[in-house]
């Protein structure tokens, strides 16, 4: 094997696959990056057996030539080893070949590395996955679909299911929940759907999975193709195809989470209310749990406090756009409260709530696609 290569493009598509390499594996030969030279151009693989990224660096793109193969070929290279060596090299352009016995020999200008390389061959194939439940997915959509939703799954593996998000898809409508059991993120997003007709099904994607997608994915509006089988999803994009192993299990039901009435509503602005509970939070993270109190006072006045014995106290008072219904008093973590808040990403909120220790929920004055749900402390 060998090949001529740009380095910008090499260390982009090293930096991509190696997101998904594990520094510890019982698979050794997961801690490397697989090169494949093709007649076509460079692909590179990294895996962990969970997720699996594969990278394409085509010969040529927009009539400039990016790679030149010399020899076809494929080699397995240490991934950070491999990736130190590129990101350093001093030249625009980089020389691979492959010698006797794997051994690799990297060179630009008047560097050169030799790498002991393993046996592509004993690197495992990537899932086969079938065309059966594929649809369309702007990449700027997928991504907020991810960012407003991810955040609130659970860390703990005592119920495997929550560490992942639930998504339904009906009526080329895509529903994605996560929820740790104090807290509910939803968003909703309409497909451009090669599902059936009123095909319904959900699954649930590992948040690890859902972070490092985003990580790889482009900020454009160029679609990504999704393929859904029993156990794996399959993302599409440019130049990128990026697999996760799907979690197993029932997911529980959220959907008698979220109230359907509410006794008090109250309007804010969203920048200014983000702000007042970051401020109390900085007592409020001294203590075991995070927790704020927030009150409704006369003159559409609303008060954030945190009272941490050893530290002191903080007291806020907010003006709010409107409050209708009953006076209430609630207590619930800070940190909820700002993840939450920057989820929605809208001027103003409005939030309702059913009494002091019931669930309350935000939603976004201009869009109705997106929902978050916290739960209260008892504090009071």
């Amino acid at each position: 094997m060998k090949f001529f290569i740009q380095k910008d493009r090499l260390i982009d598509a090293v930096s991509d696959v190696l997101k998904a390499v594990a520094s510890r594996t019982t698979i050794p030969i997961l801690v490397g990056i697989k090169l494949d030279a093709t007649s076509e151009g460079v692909y590179l693989t990294g895996s962990d057996s969970d997720i699996s990224i594969k990278s394409f660096i085509p010969k040529e793109e927009e009539d400039t030539e990016i790679v030149e193969i010399v020899e076809t070929g494929s080699i397995v290279l240490h991934a950070r080893f491999f990736s130190e060596v590129v990101r350093k090299l001093p030249e625009s352009i980089v020389e691979v070949s492959v010698e006797d016995q794997f051994k690799t020999v990297i060179r630009s200008g008047n560097a050169e590395f030799i790498i002991h390389g393993l046996d592509a061959e004993e690197y495992p194939r990537l899932p086969q996955i079938n065309q059966e439940n594929s649809f369309t997915m702007p990449t700027d959509l997928l991504k907020n679909v991810i960012k407003q939703t991810v955040f609130a799954v659970s860390t703990s593996e005592t119920r495997p299911i929550l560490t992942g998000v639930h998504w339904t898809f009906e009526n080329n409508e895509l529903i994605a929940v996560a929820t740790d059991s104090h807290r509910l993120a939803l968003k909703k997003a309409t497909l451009q759907t090669n599902l059936e007709q009123n095909q319904s099904f959900s699954i649930v994607i590992p948040g690890k999975s859902l972070n490092e997608l985003t990580k790889v994915l482009d900020d454009t509006q160029e679609p990504v193709e999704i393929i859904v089988t029993d156990n794996q999803i399959l993302f599409k994009a440019k130049n990128l195809l990026f697999y996760s192993r799907l979690l197993e299990g029932k997911y529980p039901d959220t959907s008698k989470l979220i109230p359907t009435d509410s006794k008090t509503t109250t309007k804010l602005n969203s920048k200014e209310f983000l702000e007042a509970v970051d401020r109390a939070s900085l007592l409020a993270r001294e203590g075991k749990n995070n927790v704020i109190k927030f009150a409704i006072l006369e003159n559409d006045i609303i008060e954030i406090s945190s009272y941490t014995p050893e530290i002191g106290k903080v007291v806020e008072k907010v003006k709010s756009i409107a409050i209708d219904g009953e006076d209430i008093k609630i207590s619930f973590s800070a940190k909820y409260m700002m993840d939450a808040l920057r989820a929605i990403d809208s001027t103003d909120i409005t939030i309702y709530f059913t009494g002091s220790m019931r669930p309350f929920i935000l939603k976004s004055d201009t869009d109705d696609t997106i929902l978050q749900l916290i739960l209260p402390v008892r504090t009071f």
